[in-house]
């Protein structure tokens, strides 16, 4: 009997693991990039080190793709020298989908900077990093 219920326990955590994980979001991101302008819905360089003189902002790029398409969200959250200085949840609405998040740069900009994508849940999808002199 008790080898009986060691068995079913062990499958009703593998059903429900799997069940659980294929519940998830289902939205993967294949481009995230920090930009200093979007054009036409894309973005037009990958900035790596700009200095906060020469641009207003910057922009934090995503595309991403869905396994169901229907409407869904990911939050970037901005980090500076590891403080988190601006969050935004983005809507996500297809399959195929493009969108991006923008924050204002200024004399107090200079850092390690740092964009997390989070999904609907908060788990992490991507990140990118990038310093500002």
């Amino acid at each position: 009997m008790k080898h009986f219920l060691s068995v079913a326990c062990l499958l009703l955590v593998i059903a429900f693991g799997g069940q659980a994980k294929a519940a998830g979001t289902g939205i993967k991101i294949t481009e995230m990039a920090v930009t200093t302008k979007i054009v036409r819905g894309n973005p037009i360089d990958s900035v790596r080190r700009i200095s906060w003189r020469s641009v207003p902002s910057l922009f934090c790029f995503t595309r991403t793709v869905s396994s169901d398409g229907g409407e869904q969200s990911i939050t970037h959250v901005w980090y500076r020298d590891e403080v988190k200085v601006a969050e935004y949840k983005l809507p996500v609405r297809g399959e195929r989908w493009r969108t991006y998040s923008k924050k204002s740069v200024d004399r107090g900009s200079p850092g390690e900077w740092r964009v997390d994508a989070l999904d609907g849940d908060g788990n992490l999808l991507k990140s990118v990093k990038f310093k500002v002199n």
